[in-house]
């Protein structure tokens, strides 16, 4: 078996899915001692740095013969939870699929830039520094990536994240906003007396469905197309037989390149705003809760030329699509490294069904992506 492939299989085999959006569940202590090992079996230099209790980041550096450029590949090791999944975290491979927990989201990406930094340390590397970093969190607000700037830094970055070996030179971002809503407490049988705070949500519903098809309706980002928005959680009430004197709603608004992480509470002010000179016994307020931004490199960087140039210098390739310059979706920690003064892209093997009940990656992309990363290294 390939080693890749076997490294590939180990992690898959590891829960590591993230406690913040699981409660109880393991967290990613026992992947990072997976990767540790298997970067200090590769003559790599090993940092394991404690991010937050039981969750440390793992950083792997490989020195150059003499000093030169430096060249980060990054990627996460949580996963989301497994809910709905007869057997996560049994790898199973089928016609070149490999399927569990995190195979392609995104430990196929891992074991292809960990396998990338052993094959360079084999070969010797002339110049320069590999630094490989695994960090925890990806998946809720990335606080192994904001740990990881303070003490890391390079001169361009490669995220694994799975691009189906397309080059990623941008992405969304996201914000969540909190709207609750004030009514008054009655007995249900008490209308004068009451008011409801659900149906006075409902107001603001209809609004936010209004603006995500306003929103929707604007014209695309070339790469990533347009934001968007959902409501993510709702609650109020107390009993059956009362008026709700609260209602509680968590929205999220997917932001473009150049929007600010200000948008989407300024978009619901306005709402709430128009909705008080509507009505004067409409009460209610917005808060932010957590944001981060979208990312957006120039496809004309040396960093996606060269890494097109090295997808396209390898004697494998089976689709168009290998070296392509696209966009993604989702939001990933190639923002956090850029705003940190990393020029960084995505790029990673395919595969399907992320956060789904069967996920699986293509094995050959696997092993793809870990040549192009060493023949990148090697242009760099």
């Amino acid at each position: 078996m390939d080693p890749t492939v076997r490294l590939l299989r180990d992690l898959v085999a590891i829960n590591s899915v993230n406690p913040t959006l699981v409660p109880g569940a393991p967290g990613e202590a026992a992947a990072a001692d997976a990767i540790a090992a298997a970067m200090r079996r590769l003559s790599l230099d090993v940092s394991i740095e404690l991010v937050a209790p039981g969750r440390p980041n793992v950083v792997g550096v490989l020195e150059g013969r003499v000093k030169g450029r430096s060249l980060m590949f990054c990627g996460h090791t949580d996963t989301v939870g497994v809910a709905g999944m007869s057997d996560p975290f049994t790898p199973v491979e089928r016609d070149g699929r490999l399927y569990g927990r995190g195979a392609q989201d995104m430990k196929g990406g891992l074991a292809a830039m960990i396998s990338a930094a052993g094959a360079l340390a084999d070969r010797g590397l002339p110049s320069g520094r590999i630094v490989v970093a695994v960090v925890v969190d990806e998946e809720h607000s990335s606080i192994g990536a904001d740990a990881l700037v303070k003490r890391w830094t390079a001169d361009a970055a490669v995220v694994t994240e799975p691009t189906e070996l397309a080059i990623a030179v941008g992405h969304k971002g996201f914000a969540w906003v909190e709207v609750a809503v004030e009514g008054k407490a009655a007995h249900g049988s008490r209308p004068a007396e009451g008011q409801d705070a659900i149906l006075r949500m409902g107001r603001v519903l209809a609004q936010l469905e209004a603006l995500d098809a306003e929103v929707q309706r604007r014209p695309p980002h070339a790469l990533v197309g347009t934001g968007s928005l959902h409501a993510s959680l709702i609650s109020g009430g107390r009993e059956l037989s009362s008026y709700p004197d609260r209602a509680t709603l968590q929205l999220e608004r997917r932001t473009l390149p150049g929007e600010p992480e200000t948008t989407a509470l300024t978009e619901v002010e306005q709402i709430l705003s128009a909705l008080r000179a509507q009505d004067s016994t409409f009460r209610a307020t917005a808060r932010h809760m957590f944001s981060r931004p979208a990312y957006e490199i120039s496809p004309e960087h040396d960093l996606p030329r060269q890494l097109a140039a090295a997808v396209a210098g390898l004697p494998r390739r089976s689709a168009a699509r290998e070296g392509g310059i696209t966009g993604a979706s989702f939001w990933t920690d190639a923002a956090v490294l850029a705003h940190a003064g990393i020029p960084s892209v995505l790029f990673g093997p395919g595969g399907a069904g992320l956060h789904s009940t069967e996920e699986y990656v293509t094995v050959s992309d696997v092993i793809l992506c870990r040549d192009s990363l060493v023949e990148l290294a090697r242009r760099l």
